[in-house]
């Protein structure tokens, strides 16, 4: 006999979900009846780590098993991927230090990591973390998932955006929209109500601690400023309590615990919750039964908090630097949000609350916020949330022109509106007193392969020597799609600006073939781009050599040193043509050290002028 299957319809519908992909932990949410709600995996647990590792039998797994498996099989084990999303192989030398990432030889541009035979790229990686939280929001909701919301850092660039796009591809994701980590925090505490306001986002992670100051003006979020520290987070006070731990074992057991992962494993387990209880009780206890021995400490919070006070000083010092970047103070900060687990530890809220002269929100689990934050921009998009602006996005990337026929991308791809980015940029001539602001449209690196939207002469702008002008370009773009793009002389406050019409005049298959060429043509885009910022360097050093060779510290410098500068010199012109950026740039640091002393020689020169005749009292 033939079963009979009743299909709602409605309970089938594909869900749009939001996505918190994080450095450590990532998370699921989507929008119910009540609001933004995390999605448990099939044992309960809401956090998914974001660690992938490559079984036997060739199959990439994420999560909770991939994180045993770091112990058993660290070298077919990654973790803190994020942090490679696109970039190359010399941005990432730093980071090689700091974690077991093994780097596959035929690396170029793209990184790949080997992971025991096979090697993965960090977007395959993240999409095998992207893939996990797919399948447990699909068994949760009993719907298909193929669409969702994505957080980014607030200072990703295009190239790391794009990246993260790549991975939802690659794990059957549409990715609809990727929304800054900051933003997605104050949307889940509802500050996108407010018409206008200044928030600080205070994001303290697992392995990274970021802040980010945003302006709220009429529905629209500007990032103000990011500062932080990739390498500092609750891991550092993790580390802090076991290295004392593994101390007192050593003395108690008379025997070193730190080549025995599994023990150090456990113990790491051991202080990781002995810390998280001190956020809520005075004391607690670490406890570790291992090979038939045990061993015990408590500790309270005043020796915790004594401990933790470096690690939490060092949050503060970029805090102040965003602060002073937004041209902001304390006092003009009207809302803070914290993100991350390590912000339930009270010193960490006194600090803040200190710093910024305001409670900071803390009713949201600050594990949680950044996932909600993304549920409910994914809960606007499915129209399942009412009273709230539908904000679309930017098609594609909208930037100017700078020297050496680059794009700069203010406002990038995907990004939702309305919304506003400003930068700052400088003259590239002597005396120059008109600058042409190009707007340009596209994902492609280079001027000549952009389209052009609009060209106009910011005029009268105040003379002076090249690189020392200051000139702010705002590109705002408001909820029905029209560009406007100011540019203003910081100095003089003139101004000048354009109006640009929505949808920029191009079909959809339009926009789809430009951004595949982009893709197609992104390594060749790369090369080419770093060959021409290498020769506007290249511009830049050679002029200053030249004025230099004509002052009165060149007279005085020896000849074999004035003979070095002069080879030095050659040696740059004479690669100056190169496809190789890194051969002129090569020779760009050769220069530089070569006229180091004459640089020092026109200081000393300079200063001395400047006092002549003035006397001392």
């Amino acid at each position: 006999m033939g079963t009979f299957q009743i299909d709602f319809g409605e309970s089938r519908k594909s869900k749009i979900v939001g996505i918190d992909l994080g450095t450590t932990n990532s998370l699921v949410a989507y929008m119910d009846l009540t609001g933004p709600r995390i999605i448990d995996d099939a044992e309960g647990r809401k956090i998914v780590p974001s660690t992938v590792s490559l079984t036997p039998d060739g199959k990439l797994v994420a999560g909770e098993p991939a994180k045993e498996l770091l112990l058993t099989a660290p070298d077919r084990t990654v973790y803190s991927v994020k942090r490679l999303m696109g970039r190359g192989v010399a941005d990432v030398q730093e980071e090689l230090k700091l974690f077991p990432f093994r780097i596959a030889e035929d690396s170029d541009s793209v990184i790949k990591l080997r992971l025991g035979d096979r090697t993965f790229t960090p977007p395959e990686i993240s999409a095998a973390v992207l893939k996990q939280l797919k399948e447990n929001a699909e068994a949760a909701l009993g719907a298909p998932v193929t669409e969702a919301v994505i957080t980014v850092p607030a200072y990703f660039n295009d190239a790391q955006r794009q990246a993260t796009k790549d991975a939802g591809r690659l794990a059957g994701l549409e990715v609809l929209r990727l929304v800054n980590e900051p933003t997605a925090a104050s949307l889940a505490y509802g500050l996108d109500k407010r018409k206008d306001g200044v928030i600080a986002v205070y994001d303290f992670g697992g392995g990274t601690f970021d802040i980010s100051i945003l302006r709220l003006h009429d529905g629209i979020f500007e990032v103000l400023a990011t500062n932080g520290d990739t390498h500092l987070g609750g891991d550092d006070i993790d580390n802090l309590l076991l290295r004392i731990a593994l101390e007192d074992v050593q003395s108690e057991w008379s025997e070193d615990l730190t080549a025995d992962s599994e023990g150090v494993q456990r113990l790491r387990r051991a202080v990781i919750h002995a810390k998280e209880e001190l956020s809520f009780v005075p004391q607690a206890r670490i406890e570790l039964a291992y090979k038939g021995k045990t061993y015990q400490r408590m500790i309270d919070r005043e020796l915790f908090e004594r401990l933790i006070a470096p690690v939490v000083e060092r949050t503060l010092a970029p805090c102040r630097a965003c602060l002073a970047d937004a041209k902001l103070t304390p006092e003009q900060i009207d809302e803070v949000v914290m993100v991350g687990g390590s912000t339930r530890i009270p010193l960490v809220r006194s600090a803040v609350e200190r710093l910024f002269k305001t409670k900071p929100h803390t009713e949201l689990n600050p594990d949680e916020v950044v996932a909600l934050g993304a549920a409910v921009q994914a809960g606007i998009l499915a129209g399942d949330v009412e009273d709230k602006l539908l904000l679309d996005v930017t098609p594609l990337s909208l930037g100017i022109e700078t020297m050496g026929g680059v794009v700069s991308k203010l406002i990038h791809r995907n990004s939702t509106i309305p919304a506003s980015a400003t930068e700052t940029f400088t003259t590239a001539v002597d005396g120059q007193r008109n600058v042409l602001i190009h707007v340009l449209q596209g994902e492609r690196e280079l001027v000549k392969d952009a389209r052009s939207l609009a060209r106009f002469d910011l005029k009268d702008i105040q003379p002076m020597p090249a690189g020392l002008a200051r000139i702010e370009v705002r590109f705002l773009i408001d909820a029905n799609g029209i560009l406007n793009v100011t540019a203003r002389d910081a100095r003089t406050g003139k101004e000048q600006s354009v109006e640009v019409k929505p949808s920029y005049g191009l079909t959809e298959e339009q926009v789809e073939a430009m951004i595949q060429e982009s893709f197609d043509k992104a390594e060749e885009d790369l090369r080419e781009r770093q060959v021409r910022e290498a020769r506007v360097e290249a511009d830049n050093i050679l002029a200053a050599t030249g004025k230099a060779q004509k002052s009165d510290a060149w007279k005085e410098m020896p000849a074999e040193e004035r003979a070095a500068i002069d080879a030095a010199k050659r040696d740059l012109e004479s690669v100056y043509n190169s496809s190789d950026h890194r051969v002129i740039n090569e020779k760009i640091e050769a220069l530089n050290q070569a006229t180091r002393q004459l640089a020092e020689n026109m200081m000393n020169t300079a200063v001395r002028g400047a006092l002549k005749g003035t006397k001392v009292d």
